[in-house]
């Protein structure tokens, strides 16, 4: 299993998916993600690649054919290469196969690179199309933050505090995981978002376009927390499992399909087009106290 340390982190990472394992912070003592307890759920942070969120009737229609996509892509559940691997930085990437082109007509190259800089981890996704014709597609991540981080604190002692003051709504979930054709007001020249339980017995939180290009989870009972940046994510998801102690934040780009989608991948809100030999970057980075 690839690691990442320095003299204030060490960072696990699985082959599996290029997934998250771990982010410990030596000084504090603390481990800040979830440790992926089956009885809730399994995983800890995993990517999404090459759609996030549900597709309308699992499917999508591309030049007028129909491809099955489970939710969230296919990328958390295939095994990367580690390219590239130093003390402080690692590099895992994923390209097409006979098996993804069954399902995703595009040739691509995927890497997901880890890097700590003293108590900050920094994630780059590089999305590179390596085929000849323009390929379409979503990235996002998925991370499980541990709360309550303390042993003297609840989840409910905990919120979330926006870099920049907010009104936005929230775009509720069908049963389906579709997006609803109406958003529900929520935050009303805010800058808090105070944690309960309640908040996701729903599903999860959807933002659109927030002003905020960072989000710090913090609590009145504990000097620990971490703050999130997510600059140039337009899609910002919050998600817990029910009575869970984890806190997901899920900086996206791409968003699950509406109620009302026609399923033509290339009319998906969020979708990004990529020309042939072109690369896409985006970069999201959480600092631990």
């Amino acid at each position: 299993m690839p690691f990442l340390a320095n003299d204030d982190l060490r960072i696990d990472i699985s082959t599996q998916g290029a997934e998250l394992q771990s982010i410990f912070n030596k000084h504090t003592k603390l481990e800040y993600l979830w440790n992926g307890d089956p009885a809730y759920w399994a995983k800890r942070s995993p990517v999404l690649f090459p759609i996030v969120g549900e597709l309308k009737n699992h499917q999508y229609i591309h030049k007028g054919k129909t491809y099955p996509l489970s939710r969230h892509g296919f990328a958390r559940d295939k095994m990367f290469t580690v390219s590239d691997h130093g003390d402080h930085t690692v590099t895992l990437t994923l390209t097409d196969s006979s098996e993804t082109l069954e399902i995703y007509p595009f040739h691509f190259n995927f890497s997901i690179q880890y890097t700590i800089d003293d108590n900050r981890l920094y994630v780059v996704y590089e999305v590179k199309n390596t085929g000849k014709d323009t390929m379409y597609f979503s990235v996002g991540g998925h991370p499980a933050f541990n709360v309550p981080l303390t042993d003297k604190t609840d989840f409910e002692d905990y919120y979330l505090v926006f870099s920049r003051v907010e009104n936005t709504p929230r775009y509720p979930l069908s049963s389906d995981g579709l997006i609803e054709a109406q958003p529900v007001p929520m935050l009303h020249n805010a800058e808090r978002l105070p944690l309960k339980r309640s908040l996701f017995y729903e599903d999860a939180i959807v933002f659109k376009h927030l002003q905020s290009a960072s989000i710090t989870l913090e609590s009145d009972k504990t000097d620990h927390g971490l703050i999130f940046y997510f600059e140039d994510f337009p899609y910002l998801g919050l998600w817990s499992k029910r009575d869970a102690n984890f806190l997901c934040i899920e900086p996206w780009c791409g968003i699950a399909d509406s109620v009302n989608a026609t399923g033509v991948l290339t009319e998906k809100e969020g979708i990004i087009a990529l020309t042939p030999g072109e690369l896409f970057e985006r970069q999201w980075s959480v600092e631990v106290f």
